[in-house]
């Protein structure tokens, strides 16, 4: 799987909620897009992320 433009490999089925939360990153500050879908936050529980897939995940930032 490609991730933020790095490679990197499932050892298991995982969806991308459970990604998101074992990688450390805050559900709540983050938008991603999954094989170039935008994906609404309600369905990051029904993801299910496979080897062939890319990912970007952008960090909200504040600031003035």
């Amino acid at each position: 799987m490609r991730v933020n433009g790095t490679d990197i490999k499932l050892d298991e089925d995982i969806n991308l909620y459970d990604f998101l939360v074992n990688n450390n990153y805050d559900i709540t500050k983050i938008a991603v897009e999954h094989n170039s879908n935008i994906v609404p936050k309600i369905e990051y529980k029904n993801i299910m992320l496979n080897n062939n897939d890319t990912i970007e995940i952008v960090n909200f930032v504040g600031g003035g």
